[in-house]
């Protein structure tokens, strides 16, 4: 383990790596080095590119390919919505339900980097992307809910606006309302699980455990188990 990331999965054609630390997936503004840059210096000289991204204070499995025949199926994947994510979501109020779905119409800030959710039936309004996603109640601490989520589109941002619009903020998300940040500077949303078939007939299911430096994931008796709403 390198504190920033662990190889999950690795074949001819493709590396999975859980993403464990507050860094970037690709090199940003910010001159931070990215995880991109992190596997680079694992396996010199060969070619690794991220075929989708996570945010950077979220954790969990990115795909990486290394070579472009397989950086091109992948992506074709991700464009065709081929690819099934499970988000692992630790909020600070609990549902209303214990399972079901939120709809919203996002609105994203680029200059903020911020995404804004508006509710999708609100009368008249056409502002935004229709976005969806599906959660389910896995288990509670004293102070604190899990839910896995599945977002339908993957807008930027789209499960932490959605979440803090329905009165759920992620815990440590201090941009869309949480109360406080946390010792690893992470947020508690975690891409646990990945599953996709490529053009060739390949299928993989792929599960990244939390990182173990946060211990609030271990009160949750659901966490030694992938589950998915």
């Amino acid at each position: 383990m390198s504190g920033i990331f662990d190889v999950i999965y690795e074949d001819g054609d493709l590396v999975v790596v859980n993403k464990l630390a507050a860094v970037p997936v690709l090199p940003d503004k910010s001159g931070d080095e990215s995880l991109k840059q992190f596997l680079a210096k694992s396996r010199p000289g060969k070619f690794v590119e991220p075929a989708h991204r996570l945010d950077r204070r979220t954790s969990g499995a990115v795909a990486f390919a290394k070579n472009h025949k397989s950086l091109a199926a992948l992506s074709e994947a991700f464009r065709q919505r081929r690819v099934s994510k499970t988000y692992w979501a630790v909020v600070e109020q609990a549902p209303k339900e214990a399972s079901g779905s939120l709809k919203h119409r996002l609105i994203h800030d680029g200059r903020k980097n911020t995404s804004r959710a508006i509710a999708a039936d609100r009368p008249g309004e056409t502002r935004g992307d229709l976005s969806e996603l599906h959660y389910k109640l896995l288990g509670a601490s004293e102070h604190y809910w899990l839910l896995a989520v599945q977002p339908i589109q993957g807008r930027t941002h789209q499960i932490r606006a959605q979440l803090s619009a329905a009165g759920m903020p992620v815990r440590g998300d201090l941009k869309y309302g949480a109360r406080r940040s946390t010792r690893n500077g992470l947020i508690m949303l975690h891409a646990r699980s990945m599953s996709f078939e490529l053009s060739d007939g390949k299928a993989l299911t792929i599960t990244a455990d939390p990182p173990p430096d946060e211990p609030l994931w271990s009160a949750f008796d659901a966490v030694p188990q992938a589950s998915a709403p």
